[in-house]
């Protein structure tokens, strides 16, 4: 099998491979996370079956949203010198000039454990102490979730109806809308904020 050549964005060796991740490395990284996360809830805070099941739904919606305005405002950001550009390349640029690179699909371990931990510190404020752990459990499930979405949709067929469709909208963001469907793991938000149609991008 013939190797893939990376784009480079690091002369230093070290800080280089950080950037390539091999795709079972989200999970080996934040499923112990969500399953102390969950036991946690169970053991120290005594939650129901009925308070799991109510937050598990409200973390993956929030996650969606997250996805959302993460991927709209934040990686597709306006540039306004050097150090946004480097900010915006390094984040999200260096993926739509080479959409393919199966080691840049999946979030690295060091930046994403630093943005779990300022979202863990926000949502700690809004959400009560007996349930920020099992609330940011199924937010994780929704990341993780999210992640292979979108590793999927670059580097497998994907048969089934709703992965067909994931598929052809993720794709229709790199290849004809960057300025619309920011959703990877669900259209919700793009429906809602009306960003499922954009400009055809030169």
């Amino acid at each position: 099998m013939k190797e893939y050549k990376s784009i480079r964005i690091f002369k230093n060796p070290f800080l280089e491979s950080l950037t390539h991740v091999h795709p079972v490395v989200p999970l080996l990284l934040w499923v112990p996370v969500v399953c102390y996360w969950l036991y946690k809830s169970f053991v120290d805070y005594g939650i129901t079956l009925a308070e799991c099941g109510l937050f598990a739904v409200i973390g993956l919606v929030v996650w969606t949203f997250t996805e959302y305005i993460l991927h709209r405002f934040v990686f597709h950001m306006p540039t306004i010198g050097p150090l946004t550009e480097r900010f915006v390349f390094l984040f999200h640029g260096l993926h739509h000039d080479d959409p393919d690179d199966p080691t840049r699909l999946v979030m690295p371990p060091v930046p994403a454990i630093l943005i779990v931990a300022l979202l863990y510190g926000f949502f700690s404020l809004l959400v009560p102490e007996k349930f920020i752990f099992v609330f940011m459990a199924f937010f994780i499930v929704g990341y993780l979730c999210y992640d292979y979405i979108h590793y999927a949709t670059h580097h497998f067929k994907m048969t089934s109806k709703v992965g067909r469709y994931l598929k052809k909208f993720h794709l229709q963001h790199h290849f004809r809308h960057e300025k619309a469907k920011y959703g990877v793991s669900s259209p919700l938000w793009d429906y809602i904020f009306r960003t499922v149609t954009g400009p055809k991008e030169d």
